[in-house]
């Protein structure tokens, strides 16, 4: 309890994983997320919508977290999906090892990478790693032998990577990739702010507020007008030129 007797506060580093703060809590004020599955469990319950997927051209898409730093687990799942028919596709930093993509790849359809910094030493001062393998990863999926599709995902930060020199250093590397289908802009959100909160984590972006409509515009215009190669889509449309 706080000094003023209003707050209760969790000392998270003493945290087992042991889940009876959650049954303990008479307000439900703590709560568990996610369950341990089996492969064959999250195969089922997948397959629960596989007329849905049928019908509408959908799919699974398996995200995280990080999905390859399980890779054993997530390429039998696809493998799985994909004996059943159901599209598949994987949402990753592609900030692996290339073994563990090669685990994944073959069960795969769609590949969404994000590109969040062109610029190496800008990566590790926001990402806390550069981009070498992520960059290295994209081109060797890129020259495999596999039928594969990637969509490349920029989150777009004001003031971190929306630069004229990002965009453009962005669009140029989108241009040797040949198995890229689209560049997906993702304007930043304060979505995770409540979380970091719960969590008793310092949020070091509090500050930063999102683009607005104009600017997410004007950004998208200018990555297109760079030529990638590809469209790009914003909020799920593509963008033109006027």
């Amino acid at each position: 309890m706080a000094e003023d007797g209003q707050k209760v506060l969790t000392d998270v580093s003493k945290c087992k994983n042991c889940f009876v703060c959650v049954a303990e809590c008479l307000q439900n004020a703590c709560k568990k997320y996610g369950s341990s599955m089996s492969i064959q469990e999250v195969v089922r319950e997948i397959a629960k919508d596989e007329i849905f997927f049928f019908h509408s051209g959908g799919g699974v898409t398996i995200s995280g977290g990080e999905p390859l730093s399980q890779p054993k687990f997530v390429s039998e799942v696809l493998r799985e999906c994909r004996l059943l028919g159901i599209h598949t596709a994987l949402e990753t930093s592609l900030y692996a090892p290339y073994e563990n993509l090669e685990k994944v790849l073959p069960w795969l359809n769609l590949l969404y990478v994000d590109l969040k910094h062109m610029d190496k030493e800008l990566h590790r001062q926001w990402v806390g790693q550069d981009n070498s393998l992520i960059l290295e990863n994209l081109r060797k999926i890129d020259q495999a032998n596999i039928s594969l599709e990637i969509i490349v995902r920029i989150p777009l930060v004001p003031g971190v990577n929306d630069s004229d020199v990002n965009l453009s250093a962005t669009a140029e590397f989108c241009k040797s990739l040949e198995k890229i289908q689209e560049i997906e802009l993702l304007p930043y959100h304060r979505l995770g702010v409540e979380t970091y909160r719960n969590l008793a984590l310092d949020y070091e972006l509090k500050e930063l507020v999102p683009p607005s409509q104009e600017q997410i515009s004007e950004r998208a215009s200018f990555l297109l007008q760079q030529n990638p190669g590809v469209p790009i889509r914003v909020e799920g449309a593509f963008v033109t030129l006027d």
